[in-house]
């Protein structure tokens, strides 16, 4: 469990991808609200997760199989330990419909230290 009683203080340049406070958000999205809640759900009963924050609808224009394809989805954004984010991506992946599920992790390279604590013990 990362030590978050500095979290809110930087302490010199953020590391590398995935260094910084120990903690990630990870969005996905998907085509229906009820695949994202259960997707959400999944992820915080398993403690892959401390929150995750739906957010509908986003238009989404990508290119797939050659054309230009245009998609009503929801994003879901999870907030987790970095020491978690192996397990939630195999989750996602398993639990995703999708064939190529957007799986997207950033760092959070600072954050209230309470915040950041509960997201510890959740995620524990």
């Amino acid at each position: 469990m990362a030590d978050p009683t500095a979290l809110s203080e930087p302490s010199g340049p953020p590391g590398p991808a995935g260094q910084g406070t120990g903690f990630l958000t990870v969005m996905t999205t998907t085509d229906s609200e009820e695949k994202a809640e259960r997707l959400a759900r999944g992820a915080i009963a398993a403690r892959l997760a401390a929150c995750a924050q739906i957010s509908a609808p986003v238009t989404s224009v990508f290119r797939w199989d050659g054309a230009v394809e245009t998609s009503r989805e929801w994003q879901v954004l999870f907030k987790t330990a970095q020491a978690r984010y192996a397990e939630l991506e195999g989750y996602l992946l398993q639990a995703h419909d999708y064939d190529t599920p957007e799986i997207i992790a950033t760092p959070i390279t600072r954050g209230g230290a309470d915040y950041l604590s509960w997201v510890a013990k959740e995620t524990s």
